[in-house]
């Protein structure tokens, strides 16, 4: 059977068992940043045991794309895998173990037509899951018994649900693995190969690790579809099968070796071909490289390929050529490849050549220290740090290259190291506060957080609690004094999340002080900076605190715009567009965001277009105190890594929501607020990452109009411009005209005493011909003067004659009316004067012939 034989069978197997088939879910969790990946087929449905959401059926089954990174390492032998096709069964409070139990060995043995003696059985330390098996037919000696190590099925992730499970696995054969006679399921040696997974979710795991039973249990199932294919073909390793074939063979055909030539180069394409399909997938559902959470595994990921790569000779650029084959191959499966085709190619050549340009030197370095540390055989941690901090090396790729050539890394000296950064960079928390700077930490002797009452009110009465001046606590700041100040409860909103603090000022019984600069320092102490501009200020003083309205509101028009900013960016990029920082505020917005390439002008307008539109929609904005889990199933953004409390506040805008985030910020309260919305500068700040800067409001319109103001004051420049250059080439043509209507009389006939002269002269206005036709006249003192030119692609004619000639009845009217008629055209004017147009220009020669005969 094929892969897709095997993943067809196995969907319709459980469509015969009333299960309905559910399409596979994005490798990024929907609405659970706290995840990082999708790690098994049950996690689209982990709302469902929880009894938060009610399935589509009790019965469900799905082919579900995965990933994982706890095996990496031992990727390249023959089951483990980062990326993995998962076949799935569910169960949601309908059947349990036996009927789970009893299809699973229906379908291995009928349906894939594996040999019962071939397959083995574990389970955990229950007599039900014994029984059961031993219903359908399993010998006693073939269901082996093991702890919670090996058949507990915790959450995926840190809490949810979880229960014990039973594994089938798949004997190759006493000629495969270690040859031991004890040797049976679970042992290492690749004899045997667990094929499915049975988890009998019984219950919910706490961030405790505390368990309790869910409201009904539930089945959910695993089957890795590579080794069931391996299996179902009595292969031993899963990369003789069909979803791993054609990428071996053409690793090889890039690197020009014969795969299995030797164990090493062999490994090498293994790793290659497993993590190509890896990266194809992760970009194809939005990830993108970076140095943290999923764009770090993607890094890692490209990075391990690429060193692979190197193994097998490959010192330029590849990675694209298997990401290719992985498209080619699994894309009638899985569209969304073909469709991020080009996506996927512009992050894996950007990425491929970042770390190229490092990862020679990178290596040259690491055997130096290598060579150095023989003695030791241990990489210090210092070592390891230059090289993650210097040439972008992860540490465990610095591992595995040491642990390749027997050393060890201090990972213990590494996180030291780490941390010793982190700790240089928070050593002193200062901010600017008039011409200079106050420190903040180890001043601060307040340990209560400050009551923040801004969302709802720009003014309150409250009371001093701490006064700091000079790195000092003090209990009075006079006039003149800069200062922090520290109140009970403040409308002033600290600087936090990218939003700057508020300013204004805070009077008490006799004095005054201004507020510069408002901050949020753990654990949420709001602290005013500013300076006394009047009079003294006591701790324990009652004073009120007014924030500076103005101001305020045009921070919150550019905060609520940078939602709107974010939703319009998701629609016209795409759904891997995520926020990566922001700044708000009073006279601009900055975004910055997740994605490659740089926004066209038509991209860029239409999120121009969509924010206003949804000003113009003056949609309602409000906000909610949430759980934090239910906040997210309802589909509110967060960002991932963000660290939330139990209960968030979600700032909705729409009825029904058009954008949901978490947010602590301020925010208008309709989004026609704002006014307009223009977006100023879009541009790269590092790889993968763009930055949008924008205005809204006042500032917008100040923007619009001073840039109105400017193309005017441009447009009567060039204007005034423009009349010097048409004066000048009117100049020019008059002095050229003038040469070339004396460079013609010569060409003048005499016809019966009479000077004729009829010419063609370069393209010109009927202004500049007259003019030419007067100096003609004017020169040959009696003369007919006919001229001909092709002007605007049509031809045109001027006649003139001279007074003593009109008075024996020459007429210029009547010549230029018949030459006209040759170039299907007509004219006419005075007996001394007169002009025509035509249509045929290739005639205008022939016409101009006629003259002479006329006269």
């Amino acid at each position: 059977m094929t892969s897709d034989q095997v993943r067809k069978a196995f969907l319709d197997f459980f469509k015969e068992k009333e299960h309905k088939i559910i399409p596979g879910a994005s490798l990024i969790p929907k609405g659970d940043p706290t995840l990082l990946l999708t790690t098994a087929g049950m996690v689209p449905f982990k709302n469902y045991f929880l009894g938060r959401a009610k399935p589509p059926s009790p019965r469900l089954a799905s082919c579900q794309k995965c990933f994982r990174t706890t095996d990496i390492e031992a990727v390249g032998d023959s089951t483990h895998l980062t990326f993995f096709e998962m076949l799935g069964n569910f169960s949601v409070g309908d059947y349990f173990k036996r009927e789970a139990i009893a299809w699973a060995w229906e379908f291995v043995t009928q349906w894939l037509k594996l040999s019962p003696q071939r397959l083995w059985v574990t389970i955990f330390l229950d007599d039900e899951s014994f029984g059961y098996w031993r219903e359908v037919g399993v010998p006693e000696e073939r269901i082996l018994r093991f702890g919670e190590e090996d058949n507990f099925w915790g959450p995926a992730g840190d809490t949810g649900p979880c229960g014990p499970c039973s594994e089938i696995h798949y004997d190759f054969g006493e000629d495969v693995g270690c040859g031991k006679p004890e040797c049976r399921p679970n042992c290492d040696c690749g004899r045997f190969s667990e094929i499915w997974n049975l988890v009998f979710t019984q219950y919910n795991q706490d961030e405790k690790g505390k368990r309790a039973p869910l409201p009904s249990p539930n089945i959910d199932t695993g089957m890795g579809l590579e080794r069931t294919a391996a299996a179902v073909n009595n292969k031993s390793s899963v990369y003789e099968t069909d979803l791993f074939a054609p990428l071996i063979k053409r690793i090889a055909e890039l690197a020009k070796i014969k795969y299995g030539a030797d164990d090493n180069s062999a490994n090498a394409m293994r790793v290659v071909a497993e993590h190509s399909r890896g990266i194809a997938f992760l970009i194809a559902d939005g990830v993108i490289p970076s140095n943290e959470g999923r764009g770090y595994v993607l890094r890692r990921l490209l990075r391990r390929t690429s060193l692979f790569g190197r193994r097998l000779g490959l010192d330029k650029p590849f990675i694209n050529e298997m990401t290719e084959a992985t498209i080619k191959l699994m894309g009638h499966v899985y569209p969304e490849l073909k469709q991020q085709r080009e996506f996927i190619q512009q992050v894996v050549e950007s990425e491929e050549a970042r770390f190229g340009e490092t990862l020679s030197t990178g290596l040259e370095l690491l055997d130096g220290i290598m060579a150095e540390a023989k003695g030791k055989k241990v990489l210090s941690g210092t070592d390891a740090f230059k090289l993650y901090d210097t040439y972008g090396f992860p540490v465990e790729l610095t591992a595995e290259i040491a642990a390749d050539n027997g050393f060890s890394v201090d990972l213990e000296g590494f996180e030291k190291e780490m941390e010793g950064q982190k700790e240089r960079g928070r050593k002193v928390f200062k901010v600017k506060v008039g011409g200079g700077t106050v420190g903040i930490e180890g001043v601060l002797k307040v340990s209560r957080e400050t009551k923040f009452v801004g969302h709802d009110t720009l003014k309150c009465k409250s009371t001093i609690i701490d006064l700091s001046a000079d790195d000092e606590s003090v209990k009075t700041i006079k006039e003149g004094q800069e200062a922090n100040l520290i109140l009970e409860s403040t409308p002033f909103y600290g600087e936090m999340g990218g939003q700057v603090g508020d300013t204004g000022e805070i009077i008490g019984p006799s004095g005054k002080f201004l507020v510069t600069n408002s901050v949020n320092v753990p654990p949420d102490v709001i602290v005013h900076q500013g300076k006394v501009t009047k009079g003294s200020l006591s701790v324990g003083e009652e004073v009120e605190a007014i924030v500076d309205t103005e101001r305020r509101m045009d921070i919150a028009r550019n905060h609520t715009a940078t939602h709107l900013l974010q939703l319009a960016l998701r629609r016209v990029l795409g759904e891997h567009v995520q926020q990566r920082g922001s700044l708000v505020a009073p006279d601009r917005l900055r975004f910055d965001f997740s994605h490659l390439k740089a926004l066209t002008e038509k991209q860029i307008a239409e999120v121009n277009r969509i924010v206003n539109e949804k000003i113009r929609q003056n949609l309602k904005v409000y906000d909610e105190n949430l759980p934090y889990k239910e906040a997210i199933e309802a589909g509110a953004i967060a960002l991932f890594d963000e660290k939330y409390g139990d209960v968030v506040r979600v700032l909705k805008i729409g009825e029904p929501f058009v954008s949901a985030e978490l947010c602590g910020g301020t925010h208008v309260s309709a989004t026609g607020e704002i006014g307009l919305f223009h977006i100023i500068s879009e541009g790269s700040i590092g790889a993968g990452l763009r930055r949008i800067e924008a205005v809204t409001g006042r500032r917008a319109e100040g923007y619009v109009g001073q840039r109105l103001t400017e193309s005017q004051k441009a447009a009567e420049k060039l204007e005034a411009e423009l009349d010097r250059e048409r004066k000048r080439l009117q100049a020019l043509e008059r002095e050229l005209a003038k040469k070339t209507a004396e460079s013609l009389i010569t060409q003048a006939e005499v016809i019966k005493e009479i000077n004729v002269l009829a010419a063609k002269i370069p393209s010109a206005r009927m202004e500049i011909m007259r003019e030419m036709s007067d100096i003609i006249r004017d020169r040959l003192k009696s003369a007919i003067v006919v001229l001909g030119t092709v002007y605007q692609d049509k031809p045109a004619f001027i006649a003139a004659v001279t007074p003593d000639l009109v008075a024996k009845g020459y007429d210029a009217g009547k010549i230029v009316k018949k030459v006209a008629g040759v170039v299907g055209g007509s004219g006419g004017g005075k007996p001394g004067l007169a002009q025509a147009g035509g249509k045929d220009k290739k005639k205008l020669d022939e016409a101009l012939k006629l003259v002479k005969s006329l006269v």
